[in-house]
């Protein structure tokens, strides 16, 4: 089965405001399809954080990063992140890469378009 930054999305998008995440999972998931979006868009590198927090319209702060940095660092976070990067794989089929070029542009639009609404 491969995971889609899409399916991150739906799970992100559905939490309420100023909540981070407690999904473990989703927060691997995200990290490992923003990297790859990372090597092909050179306007999204550095801006994980960013675009995670602005999914969740919170407002990327140093604790709120703090917080993320934390999370990372961490045992579960870095068996999730394992057994979402088998999930994977390594398909480079031209279908699959047009698939992660429009989640990567759809995830770079939505957190442009969250960037104002974010509460400070």
């Amino acid at each position: 089965m491969r995971i889609s930054i899409t399916l991150a999305l739906l799970g992100l998008m559905a939490s309420s405001a100023q909540a981070l995440p407690s999904d473990i999972k989703v927060l691997a998931q995200f990290d490992l399809g923003y990297a790859k979006c990372e090597t092909r868009f050179a306007h999204m590198r550095g801006k994980r954080d960013e675009a995670y927090l602005a999914l969740w319209k919170v407002k990327p702060d140093a604790k709120k990063r703090a917080e993320l940095a934390s999370v990372r660092k961490g045992a579960k976070y870095q068996q999730e992140r394992q057994l979402a990067q088998k999930a994977m794989g390594n398909d480079t089929s031209p279908e699959m890469e047009e698939k992660l070029n429009r989640q990567c542009q759809a995830t770079w639009a939505e957190t442009q378009a969250n960037r104002p609404q974010l509460k400070r």
